[in-house]
């Protein structure tokens, strides 16, 4: 079930009306409610998709009790195995068997010796990925001793099923969403009213800027070899948003509904493009899954409390593996490492020294400054996104190699401005608001002239609508 679609519009008010009028008494009914509406909300695009998920949940709840009730190292370690092996095992048979297969096959072909393996016709469950990182946090922190399990089951299921953020985030740890599914909750028309508002904000981001640049991005980059550098250059700009728009979206809508159920998800997107180099950059763009590497990847590694060496080889490592989760290609495995080889100079050259003699200029110097290291850091991320979105490695390098040409100083032989006017727009809104939690957060602005802004927004995403299409993350 999308978020954009006519049945979700059908199903969240039956929800919330259900949630809100029949059962506001008791909270343990409405996670009954919320169990039942996430298996439906999820079994929509296929109801074998619930086994999966349902005995993920099983495991990782079973296992959280049992380490909570066995103080004996060696058994807990054990239990810890267990939920990795199971979690990682899923993921790994769904998501990776076949690409490890293929992988392996080509590595043998490449010396001249013919493999005859056969790879699975696997279906991808949508949002394996994202689910199953939640479940394990829960059993890593109960291990670590930072977090008591439940023993409310309808709860544990839940959190770990929630419908707005339960295919494509946030990635949500139990620490921070689950205490929500063990207390009362209640209406606040404040809460609803900004919810809304964020709503309206990430479905407008995906129908009327996405979707939209899905039309230039997809010629482009299905006829890369014939295009010249300069619209390359321009396909790889519309990308960056496309999936910007297309990603945080999703996120402001999943938030968004939370809060219509009185439920705080975490922040998942702030302004990214603003960052001025990659690490601020990691710190704005999906955060929850930033943060979810540096605490189970990044610092179990060593960190950064290690040698310059052993330091840069984290920060690749945790990239590296960073990109595979996003899927099986190696073009994610490429593009989380040249993430990861960005970083390395903000190890080597302290990008304070830079902040430190910018303060000291003039406001115009200042400026030029910002904006040259914000420049800076776009481009490195879109000429990042260029193998996050080829069919294959092959793919991209013709990419780069075509972008890279003489042709990339000559004018487009297309008008592509029409695309530009909703990327300013939104970098226009998102600069202007950048100090709050989403742009629509206008509560100082007269309410006629609220009430255009909102109408507006939604006028134009109606306008823009062509199809029901689905979110680019949920193939991850």
């Amino acid at each position: 079930m999308l978020f954009n679609s006519l049945e979700f519009a059908l199903f969240l008010p039956t929800v919330f009306l259900l949630y809100w009028l029949i059962l506001r008494r008791s909270w343990r009914l409405q996670n009954v409610l919320l169990l039942g509406a996430s298996y439906l909300f999820y079994g929509w695009w296929d109801w074998r998709f619930l086994l999966l998920i349902i005995f993920s949940t099983v495991v990782d709840y079973t296992i959280g009790l049992r380490l909570a009730a066995t103080p004996n190292p060696t058994t807990r370690k054990g239990l810890l195995a267990l939920s990795l092996v199971t979690n990682l095992g899923l993921l790994g048979l769904f998501k990776y068997f076949n690409f490890f297969i293929e992988s392996f096959v080509d590595l043998f072909a490449q010396a001249g010796i013919g493999l005859n393996i056969t790879t699975l016709q696997i279906i991808l469950p949508v949002g394996i990925s994202f689910y199953t990182f939640q479940t394990l946090s829960y059993t890593l922190d109960i291990y670590r001793g930072k977090l008591k399990p439940t023993s409310d089951a309808v709860a544990f299921f839940a959190f770990v099923s929630f419908f707005p953020q339960l295919v494509a985030g946030p990635i949500e740890r139990a620490a921070d969403l689950l205490p929500q599914f063990e207390k009362e909750r209640r209406f606040s028309y404040a809460m609803a009213k900004d919810g809304l508002r964020q709503i309206l904000w990430g479905i407008f981001k995906k129908v009327a800027i996405a979707d939209l640049l899905a039309i230039p991005v997809n010629l482009i980059f299905a006829d890369s070899s014939q295009m010249s550098g300069s619209v390359l250059v321009l396909g790889a700009i519309f990308f960056a948003f496309q999936i910007y728009c297309d990603f945080s979206g999703y996120s402001d809508v999943a938030i968004g509904v939370a809060k219509l159920f009185d439920f705080q998800l975490s922040t998942n997107f702030v302004s990214p493009y603003f960052a001025k180099n990659i690490a601020e950059f990691w710190q704005r763009w999906h955060i929850t899954l930033s943060t979810w590497f540096r605490d189970y990847v990044y610092i179990p590694l060593g960190g950064s409390r290690c040698s310059k060496a052993t330091h840069m080889r984290n920060i690749l490592i945790t990239f590296t593996v960073s990109g595979l989760w996003h899927g099986a290609n190696w073009t994610f495995v490429i593009w989380g490492f040249l993430h990861g080889l960005s970083y390395l100079p903000l190890i080597l050259w302290n990008p304070e020294r830079f902040d430190r003699y910018l303060a000291h200029q003039s406001p115009f110097g200042r400026m030029t400054g910002r904006g040259l290291q914000m420049g800076g850091t776009f481009a490195v991320v879109t000429l990042g996104w260029i193998f996050f979105r080829a069919e294959d490695l092959t793919h991209a390098l013709s990419y780069l190699h075509h972008l890279f040409s003489r042709s990339l100083f000559s004018l487009p032989a297309t008008d592509w401005s029409i695309y530009l006017v909703p990327i300013l727009f939104l970098v226009t809104v998102e600069w202007l608001q950048r100090d709050k939690r989403h742009p629509l957060q206008i509560d100082r602005i007269p309410l006629p002239v609220r009430w255009l802004i909102y109408l507006t927004l939604a006028f134009w995403a109606i306008a823009s609508f062509r199809q029901e299409t689905p979110f680019i993350y949920f193939q991850f």
